[in-house]
């Protein structure tokens, strides 16, 4: 008889789920007697032949997707048509091994590359992998690897999910998922985020729980329980229904005593609108931009960005939409804007420093953005990320203007922009904290590290005092400060970002009902109450739980807060 187990990994998320267990089964691997081709053409073609077949596949998944989830399908289809996968290949083949050999070894070797590199490029890997297994299956005629057809609510459990694992399955049917690695920005994270599945990650041990199994996800706790008890079946049933009242409640944000806080969406595509609509009214506090151009053989033209931005801007008309330029380059290759490789993508061209060399890429999306709003009763201000300097910051401020653009602002994703934003408020109307980024950049360490996690974490003292430093310029400024990184959608950090002064926190829209509920029943003073006993603290873990001592008790129960 089995016995009750938990396994411990990093939450994404708030919510709780319970159902049977679905392990994603495991990766195929060449024979290791496999025999060497007769016909090389005949092989490779083939070989070519599947890969285009996978290419095209991500891509009708991508059509059918919303935002990031898109843009990690259309990226994966351009590693697959990555000319690298077939010549390499072909040169193995060449020297006597079989193609699924062959295929195993280049995909290893651009892995261990890619890992290397760290950063976004590190993320690929999972992707990469999931391009392999494809290829290998279907060169033997084995199954496809990946998630089982799903026929009922399940729970799923795997070392790590590809977008390709993710495209094969009714996102309606998956209560919670578990993976033993992975890190809090990876494509499993987002995926969770945007479709408010509960999902906790880096969780070691949980492929081993059997299919069919009663399993939890708790995300607040960062937990996976094989065989819960009665008890932690209940616990669930609880949160989910409370969950689904605070849901219901898509007003404005404010304080207790009517300290305004605007609660906004990230979204990442004009069809994650309606999605926002339904839960979060204030309006739009990140707009990516990206999933125009990953795909892309050539830049999207100024026309065909205006009619795109345009659709987003008419759906919140009378509200606020704040637009992210262009966040690619280095650490996310587009095939039109080919850059030297770098040793080390995460500290090269990325963001605004695109601009550096492809200014004309800059130029075309500040004309459409300033053509599309000028269409639209849509107070469209727009950012740029990736910002290191005052000069920067006057840079952007000047360009975006001159294309006809009225509020201009950048984003704090490094410490250099924290430490400096009082000058760089001397050219721009507002700033956004990006504190995914913010805490990378700061602790020194690869977001997307399991391993890691303790360290990208936004209750780290250092990036709580960076990111005080940064609202007090706002504040002293008389300019809005907002946080569109992950951290809003935590309600005790969204409590503690309100005390210190921060104007508006944006997120996925699955997270607000609960970001509203704490602000709704905390006065402005008992946030900064909050805010000054994190600050106070000398660790991340002594950081968050001072200021859950603080919390009112009914929102902590309401919110199955725990410390």
């Amino acid at each position: 008889m089995r016995s009750r187990t938990t396994f411990i990994g990093t939450g994404v998320g708030r919510g709780s789920a319970v159902g049977p267990a679905v392990v994603v089964g495991g990766r195929p691997s060449p024979p290791a007697d496999e025999t060497v081709p007769a016909d090389l053409d005949e092989v490779m073609g083939l070989l070519e032949g599947t890969l285009a077949v996978l290419a095209d596949s991500f891509r009708t998944r991508a059509e059918s997707m919303d935002g990031e989830i898109a843009e990690i399908f259309e990226a994966t289809a351009m590693m697959a048509e990555d000319p690298t996968l077939r010549v390499r290949s072909r040169e193995l083949i060449e020297s006597g091994l079989g193609p699924a050999t062959a295929i195993d070894r280049v995909t290893q070797q651009m892995a261990d590359a890619l890992s290397a590199a760290g950063g976004y490029l590190a993320e690929r890997v999972t992707d990469l992998m999931s391009i392999r297994d494809r290829v290998i299956a279907r060169l033997l005629n084995l199954p496809e690897p990946g998630i089982p057809i799903l026929s009922a609510p399940s729970v799923i459990l795997a070392c790590d999910l590809a977008p390709a694992d993710t495209a094969l399955i009714d996102l309606n049917l998956v209560l919670g998922i578990a993976t033993e690695q992975g890190g809090p920005t990876g494509h499993v994270a987002i995926i969770a985020g945007q479709y408010g599945i509960p999902c906790v990650i880096g969780a070691p041990g949980v492929t081993g729980i059997p299919s069919g199994s009663s399993t939890v996800v708790d995300a607040a706790r960062g937990i996976v329980i094989s065989d819960p008890s009665p008890e932690d079946v209940a616990a669930v049933t609880r949160r989910r229904e409370a969950e689904l009242r605070r849901a219901e409640d898509s007003g404005a944000g404010e304080t207790a005593d009517g300290h305004k806080v605007e609660v906004l969406a990230n979204i990442g595509a004009e069809r994650d609108v309606d999605r926002a609509l339904a839960t979060v009214h204030d309006g739009i506090g990140l707009f990516r931009t990206e999933f125009l151009y990953l795909d892309r053989r050539t830049a999207p033209g100024v026309d065909e960005q205006a009619d795109r931005y345009r659709k987003v801007l008419r759906a919140y008309a009378g509200r606020k939409v704040v637009v992210r330029t262009l966040d690619a380059g280095a650490d996310k290759p587009l095939a039109f804007a080919s850059l030297a490789t770098e040793s080390n993508p995460a500290l090269g061209v990325r963001g605004y420093r695109t601009s550096r060399v492809h200014p004309e890429l800059l130029s075309d999306q500040l004309t459409a953005l300033a053509r599309a709003a000028e269409d639209c009763d849509t107070e469209c201000w727009v950012m740029a990320p990736m910002v290191s300097t005052p000069q920067e910051a006057a840079e952007f401020a000047a360009t975006a203007r001159a294309h006809g653009l009225a509020k201009v602002g950048v984003m704090i994703e490094v410490p250099s922009a924290a430490l400096q934003a009082s000058r760089i408020l001397e050219h721009v109307d507002f700033l956004s904290l990006g504190t995914n980024d913010l805490a990378q950049y700061t602790m020194a360490a690869d977001r997307l590290s399991s391993e890691l996690a303790d360290l990208i974490n936004p209750w780290q003292p250092a990036v709580l005092h960076l990111v005080a430093t940064t609202v007090r310029a706002g504040l002293a400024a008389a300019k809005p400060v907002g946080v569109c990184g992950e951290s809003a959608s935590d309600p005790v950090m969204a409590l503690v970002l309100s005390g210190l002064g921060v104007t508006s926190l944006s997120m996925s829209p699955a997270a607000a009902g609960a970001v509203r509920f704490a602000l709704q029943h905390h006065s402005l003073a008992e946030c900064r109450q909050i805010a000054s006993v994190a600050l106070e603290a000398a660790s991340a873990t002594e950081a968050y739980s001072s200021a859950v001592a603080e919390i009112d008790p009914e929102v902590r129960a309401e919110l199955d807060i725990v410390s």
